[in-house]
C-alpha cells in the first residue's frame, strides 16, 4: 500500500497530475481544488489511496490526510466507488460533508455530479456514524480571516450577545463587540468578564 507519496509536480490535467518522486513519475487522481493549489515544479506531498481493479490500478492523493481518511470513508457506501468519492470531495470539504450528513441536507450532497437525492440519503444514513462530527458539535471556536474568535459561534458568545440585546443594544453592535473583546489580548473566558469587556467597548452609545 502506498500510503503517501513526496516529490516534485512534473505535469498537471484536468482531474491529475504526475509526481516526479526521485526520477519515478506517479499518475496521481486527485480533487481541482487540489491542482490549483499547485504548480509545475513545485515540490508536493501527497496523502494516497491506491485503488486495484482486476484491470487496473490507480492511484487517488490528497493535499491532507482528513482528505485521503474522508476519502475512504465515503467508499464504505453502498453504490459509491472512488471516482464518485472524489467527485464529492471535489464539490464538498471533509467538513462540509460532515455539516451536511449531520444536518441531514440531501441537497447540498446532490451538488455533487452523479448523485441524486436516493444516493445522497443512503450517504447520509451510512456515513452518520463513520465520519466525526462537524466542528462546532466538538465545542471547537469558530474563528474570522484574522483568526479571532466568532461572536455567536459558541454557547459563551451567544449568552453574552443575548444579554447585551437585554439591555437595550442592537445585534449587531452587540456581535460585533463580543467578536472585539476576542481580539484583545485579555481576552476573558467566563460571561461575566466577556459580558463586562463587551460593555467597555460599547460604551454609552445604542
Amino acid at each position: 500500500m502506498i500510503a503517501s507519496l513526496t516529490g516534485t509536480v512534473a505535469s498537471i490535467g484536468l482531474d491529475s497530475l504526475v509526481l516526479d518522486v526521485q526520477g519515478v513519475g506517479y499518475l496521481v487522481r486527485t480533487t481541482p481544488a487540489a491542482l490549483t493549489q499547485t504548480r509545475h515544479g513545485a515540490p508536493l506531498t501527497l496523502h494516497t489511496e491506491l485503488v486495484v481493479r482486476e484491470d487496473s490500478m490507480t492511484l487517488f492523493g490528497f493535499p491532507s490526510a482528513e482528505d485521503a481518511e474522508t476519502f475512504r470513508i465515503v467508499q464504505s457506501v453502498s453504490g459509491i466507488g472512488p471516482r464518485l468519492a472524489l467527485a464529492v470531495l471535489a464539490v464538498l470539504s471533509p467538513e462540509d460533508l460532515r455539516r451536511a450528513v449531520a444536518a441531514q441536507d440531501v441537497k447540498a450532497i446532490t451538488r455533487t455530479p452523479g448523485i441524486g437525492p436516493k444516493v445522497a440519503s443512503r450517504m447520509i444514513l451510512e456515513l452518520g456514524g463513520k465520519l466525526a462530527p462537524p466542528a462546532e458539535e466538538q465545542g471547537e471556536p469558530q474563528v474570522d480571516a484574522a483568526g479571532a474568535p466568532v461572536a455567536g459561534a459558541n454557547p459563551l458568545d451567544d449568552q453574552v450577545v443575548t444579554a447585551l440585546v437585554g439591555l437595550g443594544w442592537p445585534d449587531k453592535a452587540a456581535a460585533d463587540a463580543v467578536a472585539g473583546v476576542h481580539g484583545e489580548p485579555e481576552d476573558p473566558q467566563d460571561a461575566a468578564g466577556l459580558l463586562r469587556a463587551a460593555l467597555r467597548r460599547l460604551g454609552g452609545s445604542r
